[in-house]
């Protein structure tokens, strides 16, 4: 159904002027239609509601369907009218308050082990909201490629429907239709979205997968272990650590951390030399290996979860570092190994090195 859609859509954005055209910070070149998010959302929905219905809890599937419905209606005036980020969030807090007050999947407690469970009271909602909401924008913000986010997004929805098949007791299996139905829909859509692409997500579908990819990885969550936390935030590995860095980032330079920039993954593979879908390729590349990882953790324990938890902290530090999404001021690692901690010899290398920057600058006037 997906893959048949995609093009009606594709039709239908022309039509009503969900289109993306070139700018500064696009990489497209000409203008692209969006709202493709459409031919992912309709397929999933009508799956739940007449394919697998008697399998999917009423209250589950309303909650699901009326939250998601304002998603993709925010997503929709963004993609014809482009929303600000204000005006985009109110519908993702207003969808996730929706969902957190309508389901009863929640960050409600944790167990630590030696402490023992930490109940989070009347801050389960709120902390269900916060999660949705972080979860949601990462997705937006790594669209930026075509077929990165509708990739990433199989890549991690398969991660937590094997994790949810395994750990999670059998009356969910309605989470796993769910999660599988999502993946298929989005499968038949990304032949039309990969590089070059004939349609883009808008941010009907961006902000669609990322509060799918938000509310389902919070199922998981029920009878909530810190490994279980750390799972979907390993699993969503890349969406998320560019966007932790991208605060770093613009909070260092003294930016407001919604202001828009090229400093992003992908751009800074580009800016690299990468190809578009060598790009692409890498960073699903790394999502696979966030998931093996993610699913190490279920079985890691005591020392072994001590050390694979430094080595992917490291890991993860340097290689931002080495690509650059930090910014040239912000490399403590890089600072540490190549200067040997020498603060005064790393200023100097800093100094020379904007020196060399004016002077090119000067050369091309």
């Amino acid at each position: 159904m997906a893959a048949i859609l995609t093009p009606i859509i594709r039709s239908i954005a022309l039509r009503v002027g969900a289109v993306d055209n070139p700018n500064a910070r696009r990489i497209n070149k000409y203008p692209m239609p969006s709202m493709g998010g459409l031919a992912i959302y309709i397929p999933f929905m009508i799956g739940m509601w007449f394919l697998f219905r008697p399998a999917i809890p009423t209250a589950y599937l309303m909650t699901l369907t009326l939250s998601s419905a304002i998603v993709i209606f925010t997503g929709i005036i963004d993609d014809i009218f482009e929303l600000k980020p204000w005006q985009k969030s109110i519908g993702i807090v207003l969808a996730a308050i929706i969902f957190a007050l309508g389901s009863e999947v929640r960050l409600a407690f944790i167990k630590v082990p030696f402490i023992g469970i930490i109940h989070f009271g009347w801050w389960a909602i709120p902390l269900t909201i916060l999660w949705i909401f972080a979860i949601t924008n990462a997705i937006n913000l790594i669209d930026g490629l075509d077929g990165l986010a509708t990739g990433l997004s199989i890549i991690s929805l398969t991660t937590i429907g094997i994790t949810a098949f395994f750990f999670l007791p059998p009356d969910s299996t309605y989470v796993q239709i769910a999660i599988f139905l999502l993946v298929a829909s989005a499968a038949g859509f990304i032949p039309y979205n990969f590089y070059p692409a004939k349609i883009y997500l808008g941010d009907t579908g961006a902000l669609f997968l990322g509060f799918m990819l938000a509310i389902l990885s919070l199922n998981g969550l029920k009878n909530t272990t810190v490994i279980s936390l750390i799972t979907p935030l390993l699993i969503l590995g890349v969406p998320i650590t560019d966007t932790i860095y991208a605060i770093v980032r613009r909070s260092s330079n003294h930016k407001s951390i919604l202001s828009p920039d090229k400093m992003h993954l992908h751009h800074r593979l580009l800016s690299l030399g990468f190809t578009h879908r060598g790009a692409v390729m890498l960073i699903y590349a790394l999502a696979m290996i966030f998931s093996f990882i993610a699913l190490l953790y279920r079985y890691a324990y005591g020392v072994g979860l001590v050390l694979l938890t430094i080595g992917l902290l490291i890991g993860v530090e340097i290689f931002v570092e080495l690509i650059g999404i930090t910014g040239e001021n912000f490399q403590p690692l890089m600072y540490l190994f190549k200067f040997g901690g020498n603060k005064a010899f790393r200023d100097k290398e800093i100094a020379k090195r904007k020196k060399r920057k004016q002077d090119k600058k000067k050369h091309q006037k």
